[in-house]
């Protein structure tokens, strides 16, 4: 999740590689734009408050640059802000938006551009709501409503070290990225040595994008509970630590419903009683590298053959129909 700290970072060092370039000729964009959308979108104008086509509408999907057709905000993190204009909290990734230093009409701001063709969007300030505290204020006419472009839908939970829940849900049919990080704590951009120590209330957690098509919420948590054990608190085999709790980070009233219901079906598979925090989403923090694809890349490391493998022999014996190819 992207915080102020996020945006000035790039606003100053350059913005993230997008992952694709689409370049045209002036001509060309006018050729393909109506005369509010060039004059906003390639020549940096705004649109009048309250005058744009998406400022009320907060039906489900994706919003994309009106240029290139590039995903840039989902309608689940757009907000009313009382501005005017359409906000949001968040992009759909990280590189999808380009971030630029405006110091126009005697201010400082961050002007926001498609990352992909440029297009400016609007701008980005730090009054908006938690958890990322970011509102991207963006021009209607700089956007388009993608009908056909299904968002990305993501769950965020924590079964004790990060390597091991990644590696299971990596081979989850319906499963395109596990990302590792934390969550749950009261401090901003926590390093790895402070979510170590157990002081910073974060939890190593893992972000889960999926295909709820072909794999729903429900049999998501389904596996998490089958594949660690959700009756230890603040532990998991020798990892121990509120850092290694059992957790499921809800990001509206729905997954939490799902996420409680799992827990009294689950129930009656364990001895002891389920200690599985059910919290709602706060700010998340992404791990480093040295994190991410860890058991993919560290197979013969001790952990991984004494704790992780296990694991994995466990979930092809359970969910052998829910597994990709290998």
């Amino acid at each position: 999740m992207l915080t102020w700290i996020d945006v000035i970072k790039f606003a100053n060092n350059g913005s993230p590689a997008p992952d694709r370039r689409v370049e045209k000729t002036e001509d060309e964009w006018r050729a393909i734009l109506t005369p509010e959308q060039f004059q906003i979108a390639r020549l940096k104008g705004t649109e009048r408050a309250g005058t744009g086509a998406f400022c009320e509408r907060h039906e489900p999907g994706l919003y994309g640059c009106v240029c290139c057709g590039t995903p840039l905000f989902d309608s689940r993190v757009k907000f009313e802000s009382g501005t005017g204009w359409p906000s949001f909290g968040q992009p759909v990734k990280e590189n999808a938006i380009g971030y630029i230093k405006d110091t126009s009409y005697g201010m400082t701001r961050v002007e926001v551009v498609c990352n992909t063709c440029d297009a400016h969007q609007g701008h980005v300030f730090p009054d908006g709501p938690e958890p990322s505290g970011l509102r991207y204020c963006i021009n209607s006419a700089s956007m388009q409503l993608l009908e056909d472009v299904k968002p990305e839908v993501t769950a965020v939970i924590g079964g004790g070290c990060f390597w091991c829940t990644e590696a299971v849900f990596q081979r989850i049919k319906g499963v395109s990225h596990v990302e590792s990080g934390y969550s749950g704590g009261a401090i901003k951009n926590p390093t790895y040595r402070e979510i170590c120590s157990g002081t910073s209330g974060h939890a190593e957690v893992i972000k889960i994008t999926y295909d709820p098509e072909v794999l729903s919420y429900a049999d998501l948590l389904r596996i998490f509970f089958s594949t660690h054990d959700p009756t230890t608190l603040n532990r998991q085999a020798y990892d121990q630590g509120t850092q290694y709790r059992s957790v499921i980070f809800f990001q509206d009233e729905k997954e939490q419903q799902i996420a409680q219901e799992v827990i009294e079906e689950m129930a009656d598979y364990f001895d002891d009683k389920i200690v599985t925090e059910v919290s709602p989403l706060g700010a998340y923090y992404v791990a480093g590298e040295d994190h991410q694809n860890f058991y993919n890349e560290h197979r013969n490391q001790g952990y991984c053959t004494a704790i992780i493998d296990p694991k994995i022999q466990k979930l092809r014996a359970m969910f052998s129909s829910r597994l990709k190819a290998e």
